[in-house]
């Protein structure tokens, strides 16, 4: 489909982006609101998946019949087979008359059942019995009904996992998503999350009668791509709304304006979107600390073999001869072993005929380092020893020098023993 096609119904149903998975997920919905065909929805909190529904619904020839949307979240489990399927009169305490529910009432029309991960198990079966055959029964009842409902269902909750727990039913979940829609979260949208801004800013503005609406700079634009708003759409109506309340003086965002909002520039790493200059404490991986312990390994090892040759020099080490040369052991590194030679040229030393007079070889020598190679291990457990030695034992101060948590260093003091220290 040519995705200039969409753009009546964007402005019919105030849809604003142009994305890829965006124009995806209409153009799927508009296929399949022509059948009958079950339709499940997935995707974050706050991504706007009750649009799909209300979309299929009014594209379909069920059209001019009623639509329900229900959040089965939001309906207690005593009560959820009630609403959906009706109750007969006393069926149960305060059932003082019977009632219909939502499967009856919407016969010959569209029943959009949001959060249907939410479901109990119990309603599960039934909804699953409606879905194969169209029939159900009311609480309280031993009467068969028949029902004719398109079913479109959205969860934020990963189905797959929610099998494997126990709290989904699979037959279900196959019934279900005959038709899957993916909606896309915020952070992969791009250029559509400063459209939303523009628009959330604007009919801020209008509504409270503001001379001016607010507007991002170049900058913050850029820091609005690259947070990975959680929350979605629905965080970044909120943010904007505040901003545009709040912000009194300027009506510029600049990116410290928006850090004051907790929006912060992310960036890919191992295991999903962080903070930059932050760790992800969600899903911490001890990464980042290792790799702060190896680059002050290799620093202090580049400052020992520096002093070293200071010291070589001085001294006139540099001028000994290949039979008289001095070995001088090395801090231990993390690449393997390595000789190091001085930036000069050096020539190579001249050799006689043994049987005559040997000439002293006068020419200079350049000192021989050999590296010693450790475990990394090995460095680590000494860079720990000598912090603690220097803060005279306070875990707090070594752990602020070596750069890593106190959590990661009482974990290391136990690992290697050093609890005595």
């Amino acid at each position: 489909m040519d995705y200039k096609e969409l753009q009546p119904i964007k402005q019919r149903y105030g849809i604003v982006g142009n994305c890829e998975g965006l124009n995806h997920a209409l153009d799927i919905a508009l296929q399949v609101a022509k059948t009958d065909l079950s339709v499940l929805i997935t995707g974050e909190s706050g991504v706007g998946k009750e649009v799909i529904p209300r979309l299929i619904h009014d594209n379909s020839r069920r059209r001019m019949r009623k639509y329900f949307a229900i959040n089965c979240g939001s309906i207690p489990e005593g009560t959820i087979d009630s609403e959906l399927f009706g109750h007969e009169k006393g069926a149960f305490t305060g059932a003082i008359a019977e009632h219909e529910g939502y499967f009856g009432a919407a016969n010959g029309g569209t029943l959009f059942l949001d959060e249907v991960g939410e479901l109990p198990l119990s309603t599960q079966a039934r909804l699953l019995r409606v879905l194969e055959s169209g029939e159900y029964i009311r609480v309280g009842s031993s009467e068969v009904r028949k029902t004719d409902v398109r079913i479109v269902a959205a969860t934020n909750v990963n189905i797959q996992n929610a099998i494997r727990d126990g709290k989904f039913r699979e037959d279900l979940f196959f019934r279900l998503s005959t038709i899957p829609i993916k909606m896309p979260p915020l952070r992969e949208r791009g250029e559509d999350i400063i459209l939303l801004f523009k628009k959330f800013a604007m009919e801020i503005a209008a509504k409270y009668q503001m001379p001016e609406r607010i507007s991002l700079t170049p900058e913050a634009a850029e820091v609005m791509k690259r947070y990975k708003w959680p929350g979605n759409i629905r965080q970044l109506k909120n943010v904007t709304e505040q901003m545009s309340i709040l912000m009194r003086d300027s009506r510029i965002v600049t990116p410290e304006i928006l850090s004051d909002y907790e929006i912060w520039p992310m960036i890919e790493e191992q295991g999903g979107l962080v903070r930059v200059g932050a760790s992800n404490g969600d899903a911490h991986t001890y990464q980042s600390e290792r790799e702060m312990l190896f680059q002050m390994i290799n620093a202090l090892h580049r400052e020992v073999n520096e002093l070293k040759q200071q010291i070589a020099q001085g001294s006139g080490l540099g001028q000994m001869s290949m039979e008289s040369h001095v070995t001088v052991p090395s801090v231990p590194q993390v690449t393997p072993a390595v000789t190091v030679m001085p930036s000069a040229p050096v020539a190579p030393p001249a050799y006689h005929d043994h049987s005559t007079h040997v000439q002293p070889d006068t020419t200079p020598y350049a000192e021989e380092y050999v590296e010693e190679s450790l475990s990394i291990e090995d460095q680590e457990k000494r860079l720990i020893i000598k912090a603690l030695e220097k803060n005279r034992g306070r875990r707090k101060k070594a752990a602020e020098e070596l750069h890593i948590s106190e959590r990661t260093l009482y974990r290391k003091i136990k690992e290697y023993g050093l609890e005595e220290i």
